[in-house]
């Protein structure tokens, strides 16, 4: 009995950071479908999403102490920063991206590199290089369900991270922007025959994207605080689980998310991976996909003419 509690507790853990590791992905996974491109800047909105988000939460909460304020000052916290990183997100699109869509591929890809550097080395700059503590909005004591303990937060990320992945698959599927979304990912020029504003179009993913990466930011967080280059590793490890999906599908960047999150949980649980080298096994999946299904798990193979 004790193993299989300590199965499910594996389990819970792994579903947990895998829901942060979807939620980033999305981001990559949209901007990759419309524009065939890696906007590498992904993780460091996602940082200044976690900085604004702290600083909101610090604000509001003033000197009250722990109760349902806490938890509704977080709330809204996590609100402004998704629309402070929204902002950030299209804006850096338009000036930093937009002037080179006809470029060659290689010119995108070197001025998101540029952006990230931008956005990290101001973030040390404002708010120096030491880690600063994003506390809970709650008690976060264990609850014990049938041997398995969960805590308030992993409750508050499962919850947080199923709304915010049904919301956009409700809006990418019924909305006529989503549905602009998914005629612009098919063939961006038809679309625009048709009189869809691809230039909106691309901004609006953007925005979504930069939002989504704000929220995850916030919810792991509260785990790892908040400092300058925090976004660099937990965006590599969110662009691997898009890669792993199938990037530029948004149901495969949701399952590639939780199945990195259950191999890294489970990869240091059962195999015995020390924690300091947990980072690894993200990136030896991606090898393995590379390798065995280069469009990934729910991708599809596209014929390229020339």
């Amino acid at each position: 009995m004790g193993s299989v509690s300590a199965v499910f507790q594996h389990f819970v853990n792994g579903i947990t950071l895998g829901g942060i590791y979807a939620l980033i992905a999305l981001g990559y996974t949209m901007v990759y479908g419309i524009l065939k491109f890696i906007n590498f800047a992904h993780g460091d909105i996602l940082m200044v999403g976690a900085y604004v988000g702290l600083f909101c939460f610090n604000f509001l909460r003033g000197s009250s102490s722990v109760g349902p304020w806490w938890l509704f000052s977080f709330l809204l916290a996590m609100l402004f920063s998704m629309c402070f990183s929204a902002v950030l997100g299209m804006a850096i699109e338009k000036f930093a991206y937009k002037p080179l869509r006809k470029a060659t591929r290689l010119a995108p890809l070197l001025s998101a590199i540029g952006v990230s550097f931008i956005l990290s080395n101001l973030a040390a700059w404002m708010f120096g290089t030491q880690s600063r503590k994003l506390d809970y909005p709650f008690t976060n004591n264990p609850i014990s369900i049938g041997g398995v303990s969960i805590t308030p937060h992993q409750i508050l990320i499962l919850v947080v991270a199923s709304l915010m992945m049904a919301v956009l698959s409700i809006f990418v599927n019924k909305s006529r922007l989503g549905k602009a979304m998914r005629a612009c990912s098919l063939d961006q020029e038809t679309s625009m025959l048709m009189g869809i504003n691809s230039d909106r179009i691309i901004s609006l993913t953007f925005g979504l994207g930069s939002a989504l990466a704000a929220c995850g930011g916030i919810l792991i967080s509260l785990d790892i605080k908040v400092y300058a280059t925090m976004g660099t590793m937990v965006g590599l490890k969110a662009f691997v689980a898009a890669v792993v999906g199938g990037i530029g599908n948004i149901s495969g960047a949701m399952v590639g998310g939780l199945i990195l999150g259950l191999l890294e949980t489970f990869g240091v649980a059962v195999l015995g991976i020390p924690t300091s080298f947990k980072d690894a096994i993200a990136f030896a999946v991606l090898i393995v996909i590379l390798l065995v299904k280069p469009q990934g798990i729910m991708g599809k193979t596209e014929m390229e003419k020339v």
